[in-house]
């Protein structure tokens, strides 16, 4: 049973000391097939951590915590190191999730409504135009705002702020990490039924790595600002009697 057990215990490989190196699509693909294997155990992990559903916010920080290991070439043991992020961002993945799970909810009823009222009066194209800005914006901030999660612990609005930053100084590549999943999940849609195993295998891990890769460099950016300190009040002179 030894080999059953390093399969999801041992480091990950590496990348050679003397390798030249690499950025952009030829160090994604390089990662990619390097670590395809972590990633298709990782994308496991996440199934069945998230198969009581009020996990899956929780499970998605864990799978993130990983990528961004992937990303940094760090050595991962996939097992603990899954489990232990899990556990460790629990809580406020979970209400993080629900919050941005409600920010979304409401970003899509404004655009049905707007919507269906921009066919019978053209000025409601407006109000749809600056409710879809707004949701990919959303989007955007979500994808930053679980990498600088699982990268440093923050206070709430700290990281809200950061994610917020990250986003309008690079938005380029968490949109291409967005569009990218897309091409993912319509490629299992197109090729039904012969695609019928892409989310089990690796799907949602491929997806969660791209996301990481693509803000990282952004994420690091932000990271590395001082934060900005407070003004300390004087105390005040007492009155003389």
């Amino acid at each position: 049973m030894q080999w059953l057990r390093d399969m999801w215990t041992k480091e990950g490989p590496g990348i050679p000391k003397d390798a030249p190196a690499k950025t952009g699509l030829a160090l994604f693909i390089e990662t990619l097939v390097r670590e395809w294997w972590e990633m298709v155990k990782l994308n496991i992990l996440f199934l069945l951590a998230s198969l009581l559903v009020a996990t899956l916010p929780a499970a998605l920080a864990a799978m993130a915590r990983v990528s961004v290991a992937l990303v940094e070439d760090r050595n991962t043991y996939l097992l603990r190191d899954f489990t232990e992020a899990f556990l460790h961002y629990f809580w406020r993945a979970t209400a993080w999730g629900l919050a941005l799970a409600a920010a979304f909810a409401i970003c899509i009823y404004v655009i049905l409504t707007y919507g269906v009222g921009a066919r019978d009066n053209l000025i409601l194209a407006a109000p749809l135009a600056v409710t879809l800005v707004a949701t990919a914006f959303l989007a955007v901030t979500a994808c930053h705002l679980i990498v600088l999660m699982v990268m440093r612990d923050l206070p709430a609005l700290r990281l809200l702020r950061l994610a917020a930053l990250a986003s309008v100084v690079r938005p380029l590549p968490a949109i291409v990490a967005l569009a990218f999943n897309a091409a993912l999940w319509l490629t299992h849609i197109l090729f039904y039924p012969v695609s019928v195993f892409m989310p089990a295998i690796f799907n949602f891990s491929l997806g969660m790595f791209a996301v990481a890769f693509g803000v990282h460099r952004a994420a690091v950016m932000v990271l590395d600002q001082p934060e900005t300190p407070r003004p300390h009040r004087k105390p005040h002179a007492p009155n003389a009697s």
